[in-house]
């Protein structure tokens, strides 16, 4: 399953669910509060953009914003709320795109870093952002952490949503930090839709080398984006790392 097979006409179309799911103002608010606040007044590069989830608010909050994105599907939706002068966007990869810069800030929301299949693939996204940011500018990633401790000796599936009309299951490949995700969407009429996507999980301590790598610097981890404290039981983080050496915390 290549990225863009994936991101094609039919996830665009469906991607987004205003106010609620991840556009729920709960989950998306504190990101952009946070995002605009490590931008600093300066300019902000988005990759994997999407349909402009976050990029669009975040631009209304007067941050300008440049988009990487592998998906034309996906732009052409983010046009339906942003013209390219309002919100630039390269067309490509994340881990090899280039777009005119220097910015102040690189972001990469929603776990999509696991998008990228190979350890390799993910060092060079951490690479690349250091390519476009200005010296102690910073690159923000937002990840869940490996739910390997729920799978129990022998099974490789994990039921991590069950609800009315909607089942998600991940598979493990434990050998090769593989996973994928199968989402089972179910009709009024029994009737049930299939979509799936692999990714590559990261531990929080192998993406700290990925950075160091790069030459970033880890400022902070939260277990979210309103600062909340990163502990063994946390579910996801929010990880900050800036380029070059940090004078303060």
């Amino acid at each position: 399953m290549r990225q863009d097979e994936i991101w094609g006409h039919r996830a665009a179309q469906r991607y987004d669910t205003p106010g609620t799911g991840m556009f729920a103002p709960e989950v998306l608010n504190p990101a952009v509060d946070r995002l605009a606040e490590l931008a600093g007044g300066g300019r902000a590069l988005e990759f994997a953009i999407g349909t402009g989830r976050v990029a669009v608010p975040l631009a209304q909050r007067g941050v300008p914003v440049t988009g990487i994105e592998l998906s034309q599907p996906m732009i052409d939706q983010l046009r339906t709320k942003a013209d390219e002068s309002t919100i630039p966007v390269v067309m490509g990869d994340m881990a090899t795109t280039t777009a005119p810069g220097p910015f102040h800030l690189v972001y990469l929301v929603f776990n999509t870093i696991s998008n990228l299949l190979t350890q390799p693939e993910q060092v060079e996204c951490f690479r690349n952002a250091a390519r476009h940011l200005t010296p102690g500018g910073r690159f923000v990633i937002e990840l869940h952490v490996p739910d390997l401790r729920k799978l129990p000796p022998g099974q490789q599936a994990v039921v991590f949503t069950s609800e009315p009309g909607y089942l998600g299951v991940d598979t493990y490949d434990p050998l090769h930090q593989h996973l994928t995700s199968h989402h089972f969407h179910y009709t009024e009429d029994g009737q049930a839709h299939l979509s799936r996507s692999p990714h590559r999980y990261i531990w929080p301590a192998e993406l700290d080398l990925m950075a160091q790598l790069a030459g970033f610097e880890p400022e902070s981890r939260h277990a979210d984006w309103k600062g909340g404290e990163f502990t063994a039981e946390s579910g996801a983080h929010v990880s900050v790392y800036r380029l070059g050496p940090v004078t303060s915390t």
